[in-house]
This record gives structure tokens, C-alpha cells and sequence, in this order.
């Protein structure tokens, strides 16, 4: 009989405080592999040292590809890499970011759904916008467990929340409490393997890096008016996807919260650089005017003045548009 004895965690932002205490509290004879994705800088340094530390009684290992998988081990996953799990190892995969982010949390829930569908327990710690949420969602879909880190302690409550509105969730705890649930869990028994959607398999094979077959992707994703932040590329939205999801015929994919974030960036970006060259307008049409009036012809002149005049208004609509973009500071009113 199976037990649940894969478990997967995924955190972001303010996620290492829960994690050292969910680690330092599974037991060093735990019957369970766990696996952790951290979304870290491709050259992060000394992630492992503070999971190693946290995790006193079990062996901390760096994934490396093809590595067995064998119980009451927690494998970290490395940068630059999407950590993946296959029956009885490991996989590391270069395909396209999740979320702006590899290691992404998302393929390695899915994987995981995927290789061993009910003994998986997903647990999802804090973190901005939405991340992780698919990933629960196909972990639930192939009868495994979906756990949240209360939103209520997070340091950043988006992404248990994200998760929340997304799944069907088992627990919502605080993190001193998952080690003890972990711990209980792993000893339960697993129900039957559900047949896995052909979609799922193929978002973990385009996590591995594989070739994507653009008449299986068009299967279960429609393309629309959106473009791909990352290459420009035409984005397709995920159907029925919980959260909204989209992916570009690269494979990189964002939820709609995270192609909202990136977009926000762009539009400001756009905005501020259109503040300048138009700026920059007004001043040479009003230099123009000046040389028009010394070379004794006003007709000119006034209609370069009308111009930097116009161009002036064009430049306090952006600027009043740029200002209201920014969050307005504590105790604090924006600019009217």
C-alpha cells in the first residue's frame, strides 16, 4: 500500500522563516522524499546552508539530474533550473520561466501530480502574487494533498491566498502546526492513481525543455490579443484555468496576475519614456520659436509657440498619469 510520501513545498517572498520551522520539525525517520523550490537568483548564494541548518535531523541535498529519490531526504532545488520529478528520480529542466521565475514552483507541483498523483502533499508558503496556485490545483486534480501556509502569519499572504481562491485547500495552518500535520500525513495511506491529463503532461514536458507540439498546445490554449513579455510572442490563454494562466508559443508562462505586474512595469516605463521625448519637444519647438521671432517672422514663431504649448500639456497629462502609477507613501495623499 502507498502513502503519502512525496512531499513538495514552494515559497517566496518571507518564506524562509516558515520553512526553517517546518523543517525543524519532521522527525529523522521521516517515511516521505521532500522536495523545495525557492524562487532564487540564477547565482544565489547560501540557500542551502539555511535549509541545511533548518532541517537538523534529515540530509539536505542539491538536485542534480537523474538523482534517485529515496525517503527522508529533502532536496533543494538549484538555480537556473526547474526542479521535476519523474518515477524514482529526478529531472532537471531548462525549458522557459513560470512567472519570470526557474526554478518555478508550479513545475514541480505538476511533475510531481503527475509521476505519483495521490501520495503527493503540496504545501504552499508565503509569497507575492499567485504562484504555485496551477501547481495545487493539478496536485488536487490527481488526488493529492493541497496545503497553505495561513495567510494570516505570512509575510506576503498572495500567494496562500491565490491558492485559496484557486483550490480546494485540505489545510490553511500556521507553519508551526505543518511540520506536526506533515509528519501524520506521510504514515496515511494514498488512494488510486487517476488517469492524468494529457495537458498536465505536456506543461512538464515543456518544463524539461522539450520541443512543443503546436497542434497539442493549441488542444487546450487559445491565443489572444496579449503578447508575451518576455519574447514578444503571441500569449494563449490556459482554458479553464484556475488561476488564469497564459503561455506564449515559447513556452513561457505567467498567471494573469504576473503578466499584470510585468505590464504595469512596462506601461510606467513607456509612460516615463514618453515624458521625456516629449519634453524634449517642447523645448526644441520653443527654441524655434525664438530664432523665428529674431529672424523677424511671427507667423512662424506663434506657430511654434502654439506647439510647445501643446506639447507643455501633453507632457502635465503624463506626468500626472506617471504620478498617479506610484503608491502613494504612508500616511500620505497622491498628487491631485
Amino acid at each position: 500500500m502507498t502513502h503519502h510520501d512525496i512531499v513538495v513545498i514552494g515559497g517566496s517572498s518571507g518564506a524562509t522563516a516558515p520553512l526553517k520551522t517546518i523543517l525543524a520539525a519532521l522527525p529523522a525517520d521521516l517515511p516521505a522524499a521532500v522536495f523545495i523550490v525557492l524562487h532564487i537568483p540564477a547565482r544565489s548564494l547560501g540557500i542551502l546552508a539555511t535549509v541545511a541548518a533548518a532541517a537538523g535531523r534529515l540530509p539536505v541535498r542539491p538536485v542534480s539530474d537523474g538523482m534517485p529519490i529515496e525517503p527522508g531526504i529533502v532536496y533543494l532545488g538549484v538555480p537556473d533550473h526547474h526542479l521535476l520529478l519523474k518515477p524514482g528520480a529526478i529531472r532537471l529542466g531548462h525549458g522557459p520561466r513560470e512567472n519570470m521565475a526557474r526554478p518555478a514552483i508550479d513545475p514541480l507541483f505538476r511533475s510531481a501530480a503527475a509521476s505519483y498523483g495521490p501520495r503527493v502533499v503540496g504545501v504552499l508558503l508565503s509569497g507575492l502574487l499567485n504562484d504555485g496556485a496551477a501547481g495545487l490545483r493539478a496536485i488536487k486534480q490527481c488526488g493529492g494533498l493541497a496545503l497553505v501556509q495561513d495567510p494570516a502569519e505570512a509575510v506576503a499572504d498572495e500567494m496562500p491566498l491565490g491558492a485559496m481562491r484557486a483550490v480546494e485547500i485540505d489545510f490553511a495552518l500556521r507553519s508551526a502546526r505543518i511540520g506536526d500535520i506533515l509528519s501524520d500525513l506521510v504514515t496515511q495511506p494514498a488512494g488510486p492513481m487517476p488517469p492524468v491529463p494529457p495537458d498536465l503532461r505536456l506543461e512538464v514536458d515543456i518544463a524539461a525543455g522539450e520541443r512543443i507540439d503546436p497542434d497539442a498546445f493549441r488542444r487546450f490554449a487559445d491565443p489572444v490579443a496579449l503578447t508575451c513579455p518576455q519574447c514578444g510572442g503571441v500569449l494563449s490563454a490556459i482554458r479553464d484555468a484556475k488561476p488564469l494562466r497564459f503561455r506564449c508559443q515559447v513556452g513561457h508562462a505567467l498567471t494573469g496576475e504576473a503578466l499584470a505586474k510585468e505590464q504595469e512595469g512596462s506601461v510606467d516605463e513607456a509612460l516615463r519614456v514618453a515624458l521625456r521625448v516629449i519634453g524634449e519637444r517642447a523645448e526644441l519647438v520653443e527654441k524655434m520659436a525664438r530664432e523665428g521671432r529674431e529672424a523677424g517672422r511671427p507667423a512662424v514663431a506663434e506657430m511654434y509657440e502654439e506647439r510647445a504649448r501643446e506639447y507643455r500639456r501633453y507632457a502635465e497629462t503624463i506626468r500626472r498619469a506617471v504620478l498617479r502609477s506610484l503608491p502613494a507613501p504612508p500616511g500620505g495623499e497622491e498628487e491631485p
